[in-house]
């Protein structure tokens, strides 16, 4: 049975289906067992493994009809009944161990998907997961609240995870679920209202220029003064009704907080669409009624509840005074996206703080039968929770004056910091002024992006300028100017690279070739790891991993004036590719002169 691939993706998923082929042929009576194809370690020969056999023979163990006497026995059959494929080198794989098959790659096979890629461009490499239309819910500030250092995670995080799944094909709704509709609306208007009794004059940019500190003036008010209290929650109602005066007033509030956001947004390079929790409100109603006619609401305390399996406390999905809250909004939009917007995939992008709220709220949709049980089958939602930004002695960041830092400013002294290191090194005699800004830039944002980036989601980190700007280790720095490094050998070529990836060889003869060349090729199926399990950590080790092996390649081989440059030319380029779109799915820019 012969077959001959290209690479098209993901080289597990490709070998996945030679040993499907081959558990057919071994285990015909046993049709559901799947394959089991996991990268070798580095102190393991091959470059992937097949681990079926000790399943397989557990499953024999005891039929004294059986033709395997071992484990072993089963992986020499899985090895002896893989279909002949260009891609597999079938005299160098192996069985070890307790039926360990270790599949070796060909190396012609892998020159040749490199020199595809080059030549057909890197989305050929892309996955494709089995989703059409994705919902990311992500950044989402609160109105009249500027934006702080606590908004950097859910925001980069929620960014690439949707380029990583744009980059796969899916159409991704990109959305700013920002708070625009609650207490603080009747606060705030309220407060407004009292110092411009003029309502036609309060409602000016003028009024409300600095919104922070307007903001901070009337919470200190709201919590001290009952009788102010009482008159904003009020006037929530009044809001909420759609009185025109205070729609006014709440409109001009969200025009002027919108305007700050987009200012953040532009300066990190990211795309939102703001459908916020006033876009729900028309249909609470309609949904609570449904979820009502299907008897999960139930009164408590004067609030109506769902009460959940494993829960102690009800979730409360209209409050005792009939106002809507959270629940009431996330489970609306819920609904509006699989119904209206039919997306297939919902990922919500929040602290892990909001982890029991999301449980009771997934939990409420599956019993109103919005969602499958299953929480791996489509339509399917999913919190991505991480955790606190520190400073340097691991607690919360604040100014001076005890107030927390504002993202402009964060991004302000990156930049400046990130300036200053390039003028220390002399790049200011080698770079335009509109050079240099631009790198300041692009090394600075990028550097903060990829500081967050890199850690495991789920945990929290420490925010140390000195660290992320460092160009050592596992920074944005590093590999950014890693990337420039190679853009440089191949400008010093003199080589036009696009006509030799049309007439030029690629050959991975030396150990150091192929191990860099397999890490290439194992970019599809990182982008799908990453995706699958929401970690956007597991892109930025692949990237370091592949800056590492490049500069191990790179220390031994010569490239410029060897007998191999043209391959090895091919070999930098194709690695500067992949670094590219690395960059471009973390959002960060990338550096081609430093």
């Amino acid at each position: 049975m012969a077959s001959n691939q290209e690479c098209t993706g993901n080289l597990k998923r490709q070998l996945e289906k030679l040993v499907d082929a081959s558990l057919r042929s071994t285990a015909p009576d046993k049709p559901g067992v799947k394959p089991l194809v996991a990268t070798s370690s580095l102190d393991r020969p091959g470059d992937y493994q097949c681990n079926n056999a000790m399943g397989l023979w557990s499953m024999r163990k005891g039929n004294k009809d059986s033709q395997f006497k071992a484990p072993s026995a089963v992986g020499e059959a899985l090895l002896n009944n893989l279909p002949n494929s260009e891609m597999v080198d079938s005299g160098s794989c192996s069985v070890t161990g307790p039926g360990f098959v270790n599949v070796v790659l060909s190396t012609k096979w892998m020159a040749k998907s490199i020199e595809s890629m080059l030549i057909n461009g890197i989305d050929t490499l892309a996955p494709t997961p089995p989703v059409k239309r994705a919902v990311v819910d992500f950044s989402s500030p609160n109105i009249a609240k500027e934006m702080h250092v606590g908004h950097i995670r859910p925001t980069v995080i929620g960014d690439t995870l949707a380029r990583m799944l744009e980059f796969s094909k899916v159409e991704v709704l990109r959305r700013n679920h920002v708070g625009d509709w609650g207490t603080q609306f009747g606060m705030l208007i309220e407060y407004l209202f009292e110092k411009f009794p003029d309502t036609e004059s309060a409602v000016t940019e003028t009024a409300i220029r600095d919104l922070q500190s307007f903001y901070k003036k009337s919470k200190k008010k709201f919590d001290e003064d009952p009788e102010f209290k009482e008159k904003a929650q009020k006037g929530v109602v009044r809001l909420q009704g759609g009185d025109p005066i205070y729609r006014k007033a709440w409109a001009k509030i969200c025009e002027i907080s919108r305007t700050e956001f987009a200012k953040v947004y532009q300066r990190l390079q990211i795309e939102l669409e703001e459908k916020g929790e006033s876009f729900y409100n028309p249909y609470i109603a309609n949904v609570i009624g449904e979820l009502d006619s299907k008897g999960l609401i139930e009164e408590s305390k004067g609030a109506r509840v769902i009460f959940l399996e494993g829960f102690k406390i009800p979730f409360i999905v209209v409050k005792s005074d009939g106002g809507f809250n959270y629940a009431s909004t996330d489970l609306t939009a819920l609904w509006y996206r699989l119904n209206e917007e039919k997306a297939d995939w919902i990922i919500y992008v929040t602290d892990f703080s909001q982890k029991q709220h999301f449980n009771m709220f997934f939990k409420a949709a599956r019993k109103a039968g919005w969602l499958p049980e299953s929480d791996k089958t489509y339509p399917r939602v999913d919190h991505v929770d991480f955790g606190l930004v520190n400073n340097e002695e691991g607690n919360r960041i604040r100014t001076r004056y005890s107030d927390v830092v504002r993202l402009v400013d964060l991004l302000d002294e990156a930049k400046a910091r990130s300036k200053a290191a390039l003028i220390e090194r002399g790049k200011d005699k080698e770079l335009t002024p509109q050079e240099l800004d631009q790198t300041a830039e692009a090394v600075g944002y990028g550097a903060v992006k990829y500081a967050d980036l890199k850690n495991n989601r789920t945990t929290g980190y420490n925010f140390s300028f000195d660290d992320m700007l460092s160009d050592k280790g596992n920074t944005a720095v590093y590999l950014l100017y890693a990337h420039a490094r190679i853009c440089s050998i191949i400008r010093k070529s003199g080589k036009d690279i696009d006509e030799l990836k049309k007439t030029g060889k690629l050959v991975l003869d030396h150990p150091e070739e192929r191990a860099l060349g397999l890490h290439l090729l194992r970019f599809a199926e990182t982008v799908e790891a990453a995706c699958a399990s929401l970690m956007p950590h597991v892109l930025c080790e692949y990237l370091y991993d592949l800056s590492e092996r490049y500069t191990t390649f790179y220390s031994v081989h010569q490239v410029i004036g060897s007998a191999e440059e043209a391959s090895r030319l091919l070999l930098c380029e194709a690695t500067a590719i992949v670094m590219r779109k690395c960059f471009h799915l973390l959002g960060i820019t990338p550096v081609y002169k430093i």
